[in-house]
């Protein structure tokens, strides 16, 4: 007979007992940290720095914002007004030239031939009624004492009438001569400054060119033809009423270029854009403004006083509307919901929500959450306080 297996002996079972116990302690951690209050959370992380910011009370500029074209006050195409040779040009083009300064210099010989004779033929008439006038007063005395017939006088008379008349005849040709010779001047009706030059000397010019000798525009003033959404125009409107409106001007990166005035709002609003124009003036002492450039307007229209304003990178949105950070006296956040009115020039209007003195977070609110410690950095308070537009 084969002899019996022997038994086989029973492996320790203190690996599994060491798995065991080091699973059941995990899990016990991990139910400690679920379970562990979320200040204690926070106390155990380090502070997230931040920077903070206290509300301030301003006067805030409430502006109505829109774009525009800049357009030149005045434009005068110069054109000669009698025909002839231009003999002259009187200015550089791009000159600065002010009323009455001479710009060109049409031939003017044959105007003053003709005012030469206009005057002459005055003479000739003036010594012709001279003449007539005293053979009147002769023939008036004769016929007075029956040595003349009263037809002569009569005739006389209506000679004497007669070259009255031309005189004034010749007194109108000499004034037209001098008008014509007057036009061979040209000179700028208006202060401005002059374009190209459309014409060279030794051309025959004429009243009906197209083009003309050059074009100046008037740029001190300035004018600004601007449009604004038509829910603007009531506040316009009622700014008008006020007194005069100030507007700003914006280049494309929304540095400031000038102030000027509201000058004129547009008589009706446009059906297919829904927007309203408005004709804005510059005095443009130093021509920061030139004709055709395209610029931002802002205009004026109410200013709300002490207004609670923050920096406008304190708000924050969320599912329920806005909200900032604000930390309390144990540098601990808090999220608060608040109602932001306008936001301009990196400055928020509060409207409900803060009270001053207290501080919300300006920065670093990527890593915050309510209830977390925070190190705070302080900032400009209320980062001024005035939606202004930036500075020059």
């Amino acid at each position: 007979m084969a002899p019996a297996p022997m038994p086989r002996a029973r492996a320790p079972r203190v690996e599994h007992h060491v798995q065991f116990w080091s699973a059941s302690v995990l899990l016990v951690a991990a139910m400690g940290l679920v379970v562990m209050p979320r200040p204690a959370l926070a106390q155990a992380r380090p502070p997230v720095p931040v920077t903070i910011s206290a509300p301030v009370a301003a006067d805030v500029p409430i502006y109505q914002s829109g774009i525009g074209t800049v357009q030149a006050f005045n434009t005068v195409k110069i054109q000669s007004q009698v025909d002839g040779q231009l003999q002259k040009i009187a200015f550089v083009e791009g000159q600065k030239v002010k009323a009455g300064d001479l710009l060109a210099v049409v031939d003017p010989s044959l105007f003053q031939a003709a005012l030469d004779q206009a005057i002459g033929k005055t003479q000739q008439d003036q010594a012709s009624l001279a003449n007539a006038e005293t053979m009147l007063n002769r023939d008036q005395q004769l016929g007075a004492r029956d040595f003349a017939s009263q037809q002569t006088v009569d005739t006389q008379y209506s000679t004497v009438q007669q070259l009255k008349a031309q005189i004034l005849q010749d007194n109108a040709a000499v004034s037209r001569a001098r008008s014509q010779l007057a036009y061979t001047q040209i000179t700028s009706p208006i202060d401005g400054r002059t374009g190209f030059r459309l014409v060279d000397v030794g051309n025959i010019v004429h009243p009906s060119d197209v083009s003309g000798i050059v074009v100046v525009t008037q740029t001190q003033p300035i004018s600004v033809i601007s449009t604004l959404a038509e829910e603007a125009l009531p506040a316009v409107r009622a700014a008008q009423k006020a007194g005069p409106v100030p507007v700003i001007a914006l280049d494309k990166a929304g540095q400031k270029l000038a102030d000027g005035t509201l000058a004129l709002v547009d008589n009706e609003i446009s059906a297919q854009s829904g927007t309203i124009q408005l004709k804005s003036t510059f005095a443009n002492a130093d021509e920061a403004l030139w004709p055709g450039q395209y610029v931002q307007i802002q205009v004026l229209t109410d200013t709300i006083r002490t207004a609670l304003t923050v920096p406008s990178t304190a708000l924050q949105r969320g599912p329920d509307g806005m909200f900032v950070y604000v930390i309390d006296a144990g540098e601990v956040a808090a999220s608060r919901p608040v109602r932001a009115g306008q936001i301009s020039g990196g400055t928020a209007v509060i409207e409900a929500g803060l009270a001053a003195g207290e501080r919300v977070v300006t920065s670093g609110q990527y890593r915050l959450a309510p209830g977390l410690k925070v190190e705070t950095t302080s900032a400009a308070a209320g980062g001024g306080g005035a939606s202004t537009p930036p500075a020059e």
